[in-house]
Order: C-alpha cells, then sequence, then structure tokens
C-alpha cells in the first residue's frame, strides 16, 4: 500500500488552509470531467471495470478521495489544478468501500464485506497518512454512508443491511435490521477505541415496515446531530441527506420502493415538512432534454445524491438525477421555496456529491463504467466562474396540451427555415414511440424549442426511426428513417424516404429499389438534404456505412428525383478509424450548401476521450454522374471544412459519439446538434453548437 503521494499532498495542502479564493461569479461551469480508469494500478488493463461512487476531499479541498468499489479500493486524486486533475495513489481497503471521508489527515472508509444480504458485515477502514498504515473497525454490519461531525469529535456511519431486490419482489421488512453506528474520533481523526462501537436504534421511527428501516445515508449537523435517510410513511425513499442548518434538512428522495415521489424534501429538525418539490426535478429534467426514455423502466429522473454548501454568502443545495444524469441547482431561501439557479450535465450514473466552498468548486463522482460502450466512471468538477450557465444550450417550453415542458431528446436531425433565420426543424429517433418534429427558435441561446407535431400514418401515431429532415418547396418536410432488418416494428425495418405535411401527416414512403434491401444492413438512411423545385427538385440521402454491395470504407449517397420516381447513386470515401479503440466510421447528417455543393457529417462512433473524428466535409455532385443501382458508382471527392471535436469539447464533458444534424440558417448561421439517445445509456446532454457563419466556413 503506498501513501507517498497522499502524505505529500496533504502537507503541500496544509499551507494552503488560510488562502482566499478569488471572487466567484453566481454559476458553475465544468472545468474537467476526470475518467477514473487514469488512476488504476500499474498492470491493471485500462479496460477494467473501476467506477467514483463517493468522493470526498482533504479539509482545504486540493485532493480528492474517492470509493471504488470493483476495485476494493480507495483512489486519491490530485486536485491542486481543477481543470487538470491528476492520479495520485490507490489503496486496498479489504472490500468494497460504500462511503469515505477525510478528517485531519486521516481517510476514514465504510467497507462492505457481506457474504449475503442475511449475514451482511463491514468495516471502517481507518488510513493513517502519517504512519503509512490502516486499521480495521468492525461494524457488525453493512455500511453504506459515513458523516464525520463538523467538529471531527465523532464519525456517524449508516448501516443499512440494504434489502435483496430479487427476494419477493424486493418487499420489506426483510432482517436483520439496520442502524446507526458512532466512533468517537481523536484529535487526528482516528477512533478512540474500535471496540467501543455505540449503536443506535432506528426501528420503530417509521410507519413502513418499521423493524427494517434500512438507513443509506447519514449527514451531521453543526450542533453534532446526526440525521439519516431512510423509507418513511410517505413513500419518498430518501436515498440522500444533508442538514440546511441547525433547524432544516433536504432529503433527496429516490422513490425507487413500491413508486414512491422522486424530489426533494426540506423537514425541519422535528420532522415537519417545510418544503415539497413535487413533479419539478421531474419537469426539469423534460425542459432540459434530460428526461430518461421509455425504457427506464417509469423510474423517472431518480434524484439519488444531495449535497449543501455556502459559497459565500449564497446557501445552495445540489439534487443529483441518477437516471437523468444531471444536478440540479438551488439557491435555498429559509420561509419560502428554494429558487432554482441552474441544471449540471453530468456523466452517466451521477452518485457521489461534494461541495468545496472554500475553493469555490463542486465535485460529482458519476458511477456507471463500461469500457465496451464507451463510458467510464468520472470525476466532474464545476467551477463557480461563469456570469452566465453555460448549459443547456436548447431547452423546451411550456407544452400547452400538458401543462408540462415539451419533452424531447434523441435530436438526430436538423433542418433550417429558408424564410425565417431564427427558426430551426429537429427530430427524433426511435427512442420514443412516436416519431416527433420540433420547432427551434434559434433567437438566442439558449435556442428554445417552443411546438411541435407527431408523425401520424393513416390516422395513427407513427414511431419511425427518423434520422433526417429538410424542408420541401412546395411545403412540409422530407424525413428519413434509417432501417434496420431486424427491427420489430414494420415502419423501421427499411430505410425509408418520406413526405409528410406541415402537420405530421406522412403522405408517402418511398423506398429504395428491391434489389437494395437484399444488401441493407441496420445502418441505413442517416441524413436527407433537398434543392431545387418541380421537374428539377432532388432529395439527397446519406447512407450511414458500407451495405454488403460496398467496398470497405465507403458509404453511399442516394439521389431522388421526384418527379421521375428515380434513384440513383454516387459514393463517398470514409476515414479509417483513429480512435484507440477502434470502432467505425460513417455519415449522420447532409445539408445543401448551395448549386451542387453539400456538406456532410462525417463521424466515427466513439464517445468522451475515445473520440477522433467530427467533421463537417464538402462534396460536389457537379463533379460525378450518379448511377443506376447495380452499376459502378463514381466516387466523390470531399474536403474538411469543419473539425467540430473543438467546439463538442469546449464543455469540458464525456461528450457524445453522436454529431448528427446540420443545419445553415436563412441568415448564414451555421449550427450542428448531437443526438442524446434519449438518455439511454448516454449522459442525456445536448449540445446545439453555433459554429459561425456560412461565409467563413463554405
Amino acid at each position: 500500500m503506498a501513501h507517498s503521494n497522499l502524505r505529500r499532498l496533504l502537507a503541500s495542502s496544509a499551507l494552503l488552509l488560510g488562502a482566499t479564493p478569488a471572487a466567484a461569479a453566481d454559476y458553475f461551469e465544468r472545468v474537467a470531467t476526470w475518467p477514473v480508469f487514469l488512476n488504476l494500478p500499474a498492470g491493471v488493463d485500462p479496460a477494467s471495470e473501476t467506477v467514483a461512487e463517493i468522493v470526498a476531499a482533504t479539509p482545504d479541498g486540493m485532493m480528492l478521495v474517492y470509493t471504488d468499489s470493483p476495485g476494493e479500493r480507495i483512489g486519491l486524486v490530485d486536485l491542486a489544478e481543477p481543470a487538470a486533475p491528476a492520479p495520485a495513489d490507490t489503496i486496498d481497503v479489504g472490500g468494497e468501500p460504500t462511503a469515505v471521508t477525510v478528517v485531519g489527515n486521516t481517510v476514514l472508509a465504510g467497507v462492505n464485506t457481506s457474504e449475503s444480504y442475511t449475514e451482511p458485515s463491514g468495516h471502517i477502514a481507518v488510513i493513517d497518512v502519517a504512519a503509512g498504515s490502516m486499521l480495521r473497525c468492525d461494524l457488525g454490519g453493512q455500511p453504506d454512508s459515513v458523516a464525520a461531525s463538523p467538529d471531527g469529535r465523532f464519525l456517524a456511519v449508516a448501516i443499512e443491511n440494504e434489502r435483496d431486490e430479487e427476494h419477493d419482489d424486493g418487499v420489506i421488512p426483510q432482517l436483520p435490521a439496520g442502524q446507526l453506528a458512532i466512533l468517537e474520533l481523536d484529535g487526528d481523526g482516528r477512533p478512540t477505541n474500535c471496540d467501543a462501537v455505540r449503536l443506535v436504534d432506528l426501528t420503530g421511527l417509521a410507519e413502513i415496515a418499521p423493524e427494517d428501516p434500512e438507513p443509506e445515508f447519514v449527514d451531521v449537523n453543526s450542533d453534532n446531530v446526526a440525521g439519516t435517510g431512510s423509507l418513511t410513511a410517505v413513500p419518498r425513499e430518501p436515498d440522500a441527506v444533508a442538514w440546511l442548518d441547525s433547524e432544516r434538512l433536504v432529503t433527496a428522495n429516490e422513490g425507487d420502493y413500491q413508486g414512491g415521489s422522486r424530489g426533494l424534501t426540506i423537514f425541519s429538525s422535528t420532522g415537519d415538512v417545510l418544503y415539497e418539490s413535487g413533479n419539478r426535478l421531474e419537469h426539469l429534467g423534460m425542459a432540459h432534454g434530460h428526461y430518461p426514455d421509455d425504457r427506464a423502466d417509469n423510474k423517472g429522473v431518480e434524484p439519488e445524491g444531495g449535497e449543501f454548501g455556502l459559497y459565500g454568502d449564497t446557501p445552495l443545495i445540489f439534487v443529483a438525477a441518477e437516471r437523468g444524469n444531471f444536478v440540479a441547482v438551488f439557491e435555498d431561501r429559509p420561509g419560502a421555496e428554494p429558487a432554482f439557479v441552474q441544471l449540471l450535465p453530468t456523466a452517466v450514473g451521477p452518485e457521489g456529491l461534494l461541495a468545496i466552498p472554500q475553493r469555490d468548486l463542486f465535485l460529482v463522482a458519476s458511477e456507471v463504467d463500461s469500457e465496451e460502450d464507451g463510458l467510464r466512471g468520472t470525476i466532474g468538477v464545476y467551477a463557480r466562474s461563469a456570469d452566465a450557465p453555460p448549459y443547456p444550450t436548447i431547452v423546451s417550453d411550456t407544452d400547452p396540451a400538458t401543462g408540462a415542458p415539451i419533452g424531447w431528446g434523441a435530436l438526430s436531425g436538423l433542418a433550417a427555415d429558408p424564410d425565417d433565420p431564427n427558426r430551426l426543424y429537429a427530430v427524433s429517433d426511435s427512442a420514443y414511440a412516436v416519431s416527433r418534429i420540433y420547432t427551434v427558435d434559434a433567437a438566442q441561446m439558449p435556442a428554445r424549442i417552443t411546438g411541435y407535431v407527431d408523425l401520424a400514418k393513416d390516422g395513427a401515431p407513427a414511431g419511425y426511426d427518423l434520422e433526417g429532415i429538410a424542408l420541401r418547396p412546395d411545403g412540409g418536410f422530407w424525413l428519413v428513417s434509417e432501417g434496420d432488418p431486424e427491427s420489430e416494428s414494420p415502419l423501421q425495418q427499411q430505410s425509408l424516404l418520406l413526405a409528410a405535411g406541415a402537420d405530421g401527416t406522412v403522405e408517402r414512403e418511398i423506398a429504395l429499389p428491391d434489389a437494395a434491401y437484399e444488401q441493407a444492413i441496420r445502418f441505413g438512411f442517416e441524413g436527407v438534404a433537398a434543392r431545387g423545385e418541380g421537374e428539377g427538385e432532388q432529395v439527397v440521402v446519406a447512407l450511414q456505412r458500407a451495405w454488403n454491395d460496398d467496398p470497405e470504407d465507403t458509404a453511399k449517397l442516394a439521389i431522388y428525383s421526384p418527379a421521375q420516381d428515380s434513384w440513383s447513386f454516387v459514393r463517398y470515401l470514409l476515414e479509417a478509424p483513429k480512435s484507440e479503440r477502434g470502432g467505425w466510421v460513417g455519415l449522420s447528417e447532409i445539408t445543401h450548401l448551395d448549386g451542387d455543393r453539400f456538406a456532410v457529417i462525417e463521424r466515427d462512433n466513439q464517445p468522451g476521450s475515445y473520440a477522433a473524428i467530427k467533421t463537417i466535409t464538402v462534396v460536389d455532385l457537379g463533379d460525378v454522374e450518379p448511377a443506376a443501382w447495380g452499376e459502378d458508382l463514381p466516387l466523390l471527392e470531399k474536403a474538411t471544412a469543419i473539425d467540430l471535436l473543438p467546439a463538442m469539447q469546449a464543455g469540458r464533458g464525456w461528450i457524445s459519439d453522436k454529431a448528427e444534424g446540420f443545419a445553415i440558417t436563412a441568415d448564414g448561421r451555421v449550427f450542428a446538434v448531437t443526438d442524446n439517445d434519449g438518455v439511454n445509456n448516454a449522459s442525456g446532454e445536448t449540445l446545439l453548437l453555433q459554429l459561425g457563419d456560412k461565409a467563413t466556413s463554405f
């Protein structure tokens, strides 16, 4: 067990305890998203599962300590430069770490060593930095949260003894019961006597299964009073609790158990409800495109973590949405409703929150890690240094039909109104059951989704896999549905060009020649552009990847002539993958520029730090003669016009692989948009990028 880096960081940070932070702005901006696989021990495969679940910091906030349960270790991160976190060390703790805090020079971690749900066990790992040693204080149960008193006199531990979700559908009670454990600490943060753990009985306090409280979280106020989150008479199922002051506390309500509520509640210290958020967090998720799609098991955004911090004179409440992948920030206003400040996008599965007011920083540990899917456990670093919220870049207005925000997400295509320089149109893909065309007001940033129409076929709602949109010269829209031969939906099996009215009515489905579908794969139509009118109208469709009849590293552009009801084709040469993970490169969008020139999005399928190719190229159809299906197809020449990666990475998040929409407004502004996959196995962050003007870009 190596502690040299930890000892060095603690020693150097002690010199900065008296430092005064620079004057803060009113809003947070993300300055780093640090993947914790960078901290894996030497010799461990970087693809190994490694997460950051709970995060703590030294008293001055110069070093972070996080739990990595799959690796059964604690990780250490040098945060001297918030925009450039650096790996420091890892410490094996002999089990699954579930919580961690730092008192003085001592790291205190709750460690779960349970053999089964019915035989829970665990300990507190006490890591003495100066001595480079670790001892264990047995708890006799499964710890889920730890909190030190502000004066460092004791450590409170929530012993959850969690239920088995697979047993009897997770219905409680399931004994043994959880409880609260108290350990007295000395002046250096070490337990004075591991054999003198004080246990506090929590049974009998709740009306639902009073014999099985399952406390999940604990926090201690300035009066050294501990508060715990557990199941209560109202099915909130608090998953986190934070004291706002000595008289009030806030809970983040997971609402997982038997369909409980999902929000935040402010209680008095005597248990009176002072504020209940109701559907406020759900509506924030909807307005920002962070509401999980219909594959989320009806659990909504699922509040998972809560934190409080006093930044200057401003008291702030932070609530994490585990399934929505965001943190909602509110200003605490005693006696009044908390005021919404901003929404912070996170990586997938935000779990641990940490306010560091003395450095004007806020931290988020995101626990989902799957190298196979390009998702990694991360620590997000946010600085209170912005004069305006940098996120969102697009948000929705209220839906008159429901009174809630217009639900949106998975924006997979973009088009501009030729007559209104501030109007864009976007479509959503198969993440949602019914296809939708959104109207976007781009007069200011963030842009606003002001309305929508749902697609209908034969009078019934229609669910295609829309990937592109263009305006028809005589009104209405051209749309493309990607196509997947193995899809269970009849509307999504073939790649289709759709002619739709302004009201969303599908007037015509236009298929490729029959022989084409014999060569089809699941990566079909991805973008559509239109030019001309009458006899000269042409609709150009981008196919994402090579079909079975294409040479390797090529894709087709398909050209439909409505007046002749005919197709012709050309080939586009794709770049070879450049990511360290390999993957593939394909097309995501096509937009008419002028004359015979079209702009094309060419991208790899790699997200986050693996992303290597996200470009806008230009092709000229006037340089080739398109051919019919089955003939030799001419190969287009291309030129790179815009590299999208710098703009996508400017927000310092774990970026989406899917740059999917591109449009140029009537006054020449250039826009691109990313697809958030309906928050399904993705961060949910949507970037509507304003990239300059057409005259300088093309």
